[in-house]
C-alpha cells in the first residue's frame, strides 16, 4: 500500500504517532490543516487528521478488496474510491465531502534527525561482489560471467597455495576458470544449488566426508548407551545415515549436536554414579559459618551462624570451633525481620520445641554479610517448602558491549555480580539463578560460539547445564536466555523480534532484539538494545526507544492495542542505551577526578537518561536500582585505570565523557513481588572499552492454578468495577469507550460511549458510569489474586487507542477498593483514569507465599533485654511496623521520587464496608496478608498499621509512598470544602498519583449512610516530589476519627500470620479499634454471593 506513494508528499507523515499529530496540528492553528499518518489500529489503512475549531477530527482512509482507498466520513455522504492518496486528498479540497470542514493547509513533515554515518556500522562481511548478474544491451551476456573469473582468478594469484594439496589447487582454479561461470549461469535459471561449488567442496573435503561416515555411527551407538530410557531393538546398530543430498555443513552441525549431546549425558551418568544427581553436586550450597554478635543482658556477645542450605537447618554456636549449642530446622525458622535503622542488624524468630516464639536478634559484621545470609535461608525455605512449583524466582540481568573483540577467558566475576556497586556476598556465591538473560552489543562472535561460552561459564561456577530457552540477532546485537533444567516444561509462549534504528531505521548497527515468554502463568518480556551514540545525540536516542516500543513485536498478540510496557507482568530493558553525562568537554579531569573519590552522585545530577526520566520522555514508570558503581564507558583496553575520553577524527578531537551508557531497568505489574538483589558492574573484564553490567532480582510468579472446587458446584466469582472516570490529554473530538483485557477473562469486554467534558487545559474528562462486572474464567481466590486486569480507552472512530494501564485485583481483596492509574501510549502520558474495584471470590484459602519470609522492620522496637527475647513472655514491645520489601520495592537508600504510575486507595484491614451484597457470613474468607485464614476475634486483634506494603501505602520504594490508606468511610469528618489540611486536587496533569478525587456525584454503590456519600481524600504529594521521611498516620491518628484510650501491643508481626496454636492470647482490656464508632460494621471482607 505504501508504495502507492508516487511522489513525495508533505501531508503524509508515515508512522508518527497519534499524539505527534495532534500536537503538529495545534501547532499549526488554522482550521482546515491537515495531515495524513498510518493507522495505529488497522495495517494497511490511514488517518486524516483535520483541525477544526482547536480540534481534532480523525477519519480513517480504508483499502477495499481491490485496495481503492475511501474515507469513513459523515453518514449520508456517498462513498467515493481511490486509486492513490494524492487523488482522494485532492477531492477533499473540496467542500461538503462529508468532513468537519474541507482540507485546506497541509501541515509539513517534521525534518528528520539522522545520525552521522559511523565507521563501525557494516554487517558481518560477506564476500565482495563486483559484478552485475544482469544482460546489458551494450555489454553481451557472457561478460559479467568472464569479468567475475578473471577477478577471482587473479586474487588467486596474489594468495600464498604452497600450503594445500596440489589436487586441491588445481580444484580451486578449475572452479574459478569455468564451474563459476556454470553457478551463474544456474542462478539466472532459478537454480540455487551451485552445483559447481558442490563438486569442489566435494573434492576438498573427500576425506573429511568418509571420516564423518565412518564416526557418526559409531558416536550413534555410544549415545544409545548412555541414554536412560533403553528402546526396544536398541542392541541394533542404527542405519548409516546415506551421504545423498545432505551437505557437509548439514553433516557436521549433526556430527557437533550429537558430540554436545554425548558429553551432557556422560556427564550426568558420572556425576550420578558418585552421588550426585542432575549433572550438579547434591551438596551444590556448602556449609556457610557467619559471625556476628548478640547482646545479652546488655552485653554483646560473639557468636556464630551456620547455615546448611541441603539439610535445612540453622546451628547456633557460642563460639565459633566450639560445640553447637543448638539448631532449628527451615519449618521452625518463621521469620527474618530485617531492622531498616541499622543495615546490619537482622531478627530471626524461631518456634521451639515448647511452641514458644523467640525473637534473635543478631549483629553482623556488615550490610552484605546479612544480605548473603538472609538468601541463603530464603534458598533453604525454597528447597525445603515442598511446593511443586516454585512462587518465586532468581532472574539474572546482564549487558555488555564487547567492542568487536572476543571475551577473556575467565568472566565468572559479570555473572557471579562481583566488582563495584550493589554485589554479592561470597557466602552466596554458590546459589545459582533461575535464569540468565545476557545482552551484547558489538559482539563479533556468531551465536553458537557465544552461547557455548556462556553455558561453559556457568557450567564452571555452577555445576548446572542450563538449557538454552532463546538466542536472538541482529547484525552485532544479541540476546540469550537461558534457564535451568528444570524450568523447560514450565517455560511456553516463546516470541523474540527485533527492531531497526540505524540510519534512516534501515540498519541494524543501532536497534533491539527482544525475547519474551510465560513462565508458568507469569509473562516475562526481556529487551537489549543499542541506541545511537555521541552525547548530543540524546533526542535521537529518545527517539530510538520511543520506535522500538512501537514496533517491537513480542507477548500476546490479542494485547495489540498495548506497547511491550503493558504486555509482560514483568519486563527488562538492558543494553548500551548510550545516554551520557551532559557536562562541557572542558569538565573531563574533573570528572575523572570525581570518579576516583567516587563522588558518583554530583555526576549523576547530570546524567541524561535520569533527566530524561524525570522529565516523563522516555522510560515512563520504569524502574532502576540505585547506582553506586563508576561510569562503564569508555576505558582503555585491558585496563580500569584510565578513562580514554578523546579520540581523533578528521573533522577534529571528539569528546566521550564517562559515562554510564550500560544500565538495567525494569518495568512490573501493580503489587507484584520483584526485588532487586544486585546491581553494579565488573573491574576485571578488559578487552572492551565498556564494562559490563550485572543486575539479578527475585521475582514472584504465578502457577499454571487447577482448581479443587468442583467447577459445577463452585460458585461464579465476579469482577465490578464501577465510577470510572478517564481523563485524556487530547484534543481530538470523538467518543471514547473502554476495553477490559486480561488472561482471567474468556474474552475482551466493552463498556458503552463514555460522556465528555470538554476542558480549557486541552483535556478531556470522560464519564463511564455503568457498573461493568466481569466474569472471571476460574472464582478461586488463590488464581483470581495474582491477576490483573489492561485496561485500554479507545475511540469510536477510529477504534485507536488514547491510553492504557493496569489494575491489580490484588488491591480488592478485602473490600471495594479506589484506583487510580496512569494512562500511557507509546510511551507517553496521555491521561489518567480513576475507578473503583471490587471482588467477588469463592470461598478458599490462599496459601502463603515463600517470599513473605523476610520482611523489613520501619520502626526498631523496645524489647526486653534478655536472651531469645520470649514473646510469650514478654508484653512491653512497642507498636512497630513491618513491611515485606516485595510489592514496592523497598531498598534502604532513598532516591529520586519516582511515579510509578498507579495508586490504591485501602482501608485498613479491621474495616469491612456494609452494602456489598453479603448473604452469609460464614462463606467469608477472611484473610491477612499473607493469606492465612483468621477468625473475627483475630481480625479484629490486627493493627491498623500495615504489615505489607501490599495492602498499604507505608512501604517506601526509594523513599516515596506507593500506596494511600483510605480513611474510614464512615468516620465523620468535615466537608472537603472545610478541611483545611486537605491538599488542593492536583490538575490532570500533576503528576501526583496517590489522592482520591472528590467525586460526590458516583457515590460508593450499597450504601445506607449519608457520611458514606463522600469518599475520603487522601493526601497527594507536591510536585518536587519530596518523601516523608515516615510513613503517613494510620486512620486512627487522623482527625475526625476517635483515638483509641491505649495503644494496642503488638507482636513482631500480623498474628494471623502465625500457626494458629503459636497465636498470642487475647489480652483483656484492650480498645478495638473502630468497634465503637460502627458497631453494626461486619468484620469481614469481601462479599461472595
Amino acid at each position: 500500500m505504501k508504495d502507492r506513494m508516487q511522489s513525495y508528499q508533505p501531508w503524509y507523515h508515515s508512522d508518527i504517532t497519534r499524539s505527534k499529530a495532534e500536537d503538529l496540528l495545534s501547532k499549526a492553528a488554522r482550521d482546515g490543516s491537515f495531515l495524513i499518518r498510518d493507522s495505529e489500529s488497522i495495517q494497511g489503512a490511514y488517518a486524516l487528521c483535520v483541525l477544526y475549531q482547536n480540534c481534532v477530527y480523525t477519519y480513517r482512509i480504508l483499502p477495499n478488496e481491490d485496495r481503492k482507498l475511501s474515507v469513513q466520513a459523515s453518514e449520508g455522504v456517498p462513498i467515493r474510491f481511490f486509486a492513490v492518496l494524492p487523488e482522494l486528498v485532492e477531492a477533499y479540497y473540496n467542500p461538503n465531502m462529508g468532513l468537519v470542514t474541507h482540507l485546506q493547509y497541509a501541515v509539513q513533515r517534521e525534518e528528520e534527525m539522522d545520525e552521522e554515518q559511523e565507521s563501525n556500522i557494516l554487517p558481518p562481511q560477506l564476500p565482495p561482489r563486483n559484478f552485475d548478474l544482469k544482460d546489458s544491451d551494450s555489454k553481451s551476456s557472457e561478460q559479467p560471467y568472464t569479468s567475475l573469473s578473471e577477478t577471482y582468478q587473479m586474487r588467486l594469484q596474489n594468495i600464498d597455495l604452497s600450503v594445500i594439496p596440489d589436487e586441491h589447487q588445481m580444484a580451486i582454479q578449475e572452479y574459478f576458470r569455468t564451474s563459476i561461470c556454470l553457478d551463474v549461469e544456474q542462478i539466472q535459471n532459478g537454480n540455487p544449488n551451485l552445483p559447481g561449488l558442490k563438486k569442489l567442496m566435494m573434492s576438498i573435503c573427500k576425506n573429511l566426508y568418509s571420516d564423518i561416515s565412518h564416526v557418526l555411527p559409531s558416536l550413534e551407538v555410544f549415545s544409545k548407551a548412555l541414554d536412560q530410557q533403553l528402546c526396544p531393538g536398541v542392541g541394533q546398530c542404527p542405519k548409516q545415515i546415506s551421504d545423498s543430498g545432505q551437505s557437509l555443513s548439514f553433516r557436521l552441525e549433526q556430527l557437533t549436536k550429537l558430540l554436545y549431546s554425548i558429553e551432557d549425558k556422560a556427564r550426568f551418568s558420572i556425576f550420578e554414579s558418585v552421588g550426585l544427581e542432575g549433572g550438579h553436586r547434591k551438596s551444590l550450597i556448602p556449609l556457610v559459618m557467619f559471625e556476628v554478635k548478640q547482646e545479652s543482658l546488655g552485653i554483646p556477645t560473639k557468636m556464630s551462624l551456620k547455615v546448611d542450605v541441603e539439610s535445612g537447618k540453622l546451628f547456633f554456636k557460642k563460639s565459633k570451633d566450639g560445640p553447637e549449642d543448638k539448631y532449628y530446622v527451615h519449618n521452625k525458622i518463621l521469620q527474618l525481620v530485617k531492622s531498616q535503622k541499622m543495615h546490619t542488624k537482622l531478627v530471626i524468630v524461631v518456634e521451639t520445641e515448647k511452641e514458644k516464639i523467640l525473637r534473635k536478634e543478631f549483629v553482623f559484621d556488615d550490610t552484605k554479610k546479612r544480605e548473603g545470609f538472609c538468601q541463603l535461608l530464603q534458598q533453604m525455605k525454597n528447597k525445603h517448602s515442598g511446593k511443586p512449583e516454585p512462587d518465586m524466582i532468581s532472574v539474572f540481568v546482564g549487558t555488555w558491549n564487547m567492542g568487536n573483540a572476543g571475551p577473556p577467558h575467565n568472566m565468572k566475576s559479570w555473572f557471579q555480580c562481583k566488582g563495584q556497586g550493589k554485589t554479592r556476598d561470597d557466602t552466596a556465591d554458590h546459589i545459582p539463578h533461575d535464569f540468565y538473560v545476557i545482552g551484547t552489543q558489538e559482539d563479533p562472535l556468531n551465536e553458537r560460539e557465544w552461547a557455548d561460552t556462556v553455558k561453559g561459564v556457568l557450567r564452571n561456577i555452577t555445576n548446572i547445564s542450563f538449557k538454552q530457552v532463546a538466542i536472538h540477532t541482529l547484525w552485532n546485537i544479541r540476546i540469550v536466555v537461558l534457564a535451568k533444567p528444570e524450568h523447560e516444561n514450565r517455560i511456553s509462549h516463546l516470541f523474540s523480534d527485533s527492531v531497526k534504528t540505524g540510519i534512516a531505521n534501515t540498519l541494524g548497527n543501532k536497534g533491539a532484539v527482544g525475547v519474551s515468554f510465560m513462565f508458568n502463568g507469569t509473562s516475562f518480556g526481556f529487551v537489549n538494545s543499542h541506541l545511537t551514540s555521541g552525547s548530543e545525540k540524546k533526542l535521537r536516542r529518545n527517539q530510538n526507544y520511543t520506535n522500538i516500543l512501537r514496533f517491537l513485536n513480542l507477548g500476546d498478540k490479542k494485547l495489540n492495542p498495548f506497547d511491550i510496557t503493558n504486555r509482560f507482568t514483568h519486563l527488562f530493558w538492558l543494553g548500551d542505551l548510550n545516554y551520557r553525562v551532559e557536562f562541557p568537554s572542558t569538565e573531563a579531569e574533573n570528572i575523572v577526578t570525581k570518579i576516583k573519590q567516587q563522588q558518583y552522585q554530583e555526576l549523576l545530577c547530570k546524567d541524561q537518561l535520569s533527566m530524561e526520566r524525570n522529565d516523563e520522555k522516555v522510560f515512563l514508570h520504569f524502574e532502576e536500582e540505585e547506582i553506586m558503581f563508576a561510569p562503564t564507558y569508555r576505558f582503555e583496553r585491558d585496563t580500569r585505570e584510565k578513562y580514554a575520553y578523546t579520540k581523533a577524527k578528521a573533522t577534529g578531537t571528539k569528546y566521550n565523557l564517562p559515562s554510564w551508557c550500560d544500565r538495567v531497568l525494569r518495568k512490573s505489574y501493580p503489587l507484584v513481588h520483584v526485588v532487586c538483589q544486585t546491581y553494579g558492574c565488573t573491574n576485571d573484564i578488559m578487552t572492551s572499552d565498556h564494562s559490563p553490567v550485572f543486575a539479578s532480582f527475585e521475582v514472584g510468579v504465578a502457577s499454571q492454578f487447577v482448581s479443587k472446587q468442583d467447577p459445577n458446584s463452585a460458585p461464579q466469582g465476579g469482577i465490578q468495577i464501577m465510577n470510572c472516570v478517564a481523563t485524556l490529554l487530547t484534543k481530538s473530538k470523538t467518543k471514547f469507550f473502554i476495553e477490559y483485557h486480561s488472561s482471567c477473562l474468556e474474552k475482551t469486554v466493552k463498556t458503552s460511549e463514555g460522556e465528555n467534558t470538554e476542558h480549557s487545559n486541552g483535556s478531556i474528562k470522560v464519564w463511564f458510569g455503568n457498573q461493568v462486572t466481569l466474569t472471571p474464567i476460574i472464582s478461586d481466590p488463590e488464581y483470581l489474586l495474582d491477576q490483573h486486569i489492561l485496561i485500554c480507552v479507545k475511540s469510536t472512530d477510529c477504534d485507536e487507542s488514547y491510553g492504557e494501564g493496569c489494575v491489580a485485583l490484588r488491591a480488592a481483596q478485602f473490600c471495594y477498593t479506589e484506583f487510580k492509574v496512569t494512562l500511557t501510549h507509546h510511551g507517553e502520558k496521555t491521561g489518567s483514569m480513576t475507578g473503583g474495584i471490587q471482588l467477588q471470590t469463592s470461598v478458599g484459602k490462599p496459601t502463603e507465599k515463600l517470599y513473605d519470609f523476610i520482611k523489613i522492620e520501619k520502626d526498631d522496637p523496645v524489647t526486653s533485654k534478655g536472651k531469645g527475647n520470649d514473646l510469650n513472655k514478654s508484653t512491653n514491645i512497642g507498636a512497630h511496623d513491618i513491611s515485606n520489601p516485595s510489592y514496592a520495592g523497598v531498598t534502604y537508600k532513598s532516591a529520586k521520587l519516582m511515579d510509578k504510575g498507579w495508586s490504591y486507595s485501602m482501608p485498613p484491614k479491621t474495616l469491612a464496608l456494609t452494602g456489598q451484597g453479603v448473604k452469609d457470613s460464614k462463606n467469608m474468607n477472611i484473610r491477612s496478608p499473607t493469606g492465612k485464614p483468621c477468625s473475627m476475634e483475630e481480625d479484629e486483634k490486627m493493627s491498623e498499621m500495615f504489615d505489607n506494603p501490599l495492602y498499604d501505602s507505608m512501604a517506601k520504594s526509594h523513599g516515596r509512598s506507593n500506596l494511600t490508606p483510605l480513611d474510614p468511610l464512615f468516620a465523620p469528618s468535615k466537608s472537603a470544602d472545610g478541611d483545611p489540611d486537605r491538599p488542593p486536587v492536583p490538575t490532570p496533569r500533576n503528576r501526583s498519583y496517590t489522592y482520591s478525587e472528590n467525586k460526590s456525584q458516583l457515590p460508593i454503590p450499597s450504601m445506607p449512610h449519608s457520611s458514606a456519600q463522600k469518599k475520603p481524600v487522601v493526601p497527594s504529594r507536591s510536585e518536587g516530589g519530596m518523601a516523608q521521611s515516615r510513613p503517613p498516620l494510620p486512620a486512627k491518628s487522623r482527625p475526625g476519627v476517635p483515638e483509641p484510650q491505649a495503644p494496642k501491643p503488638r507482636d513482631y508481626r500480623d498474628p494471623s500470620e502465625l500457626p494458629s496454636k503459636l497465636r498470642l492470647p487475647a489480652r483483656p482490656g484492650l480498645s478495638q479499634p473502630n468497634k465503637d464508632v460502627h458497631p453494626e460494621v461486619p468484620k469481614m471482607g469481601r462479599s461472595v454471593k
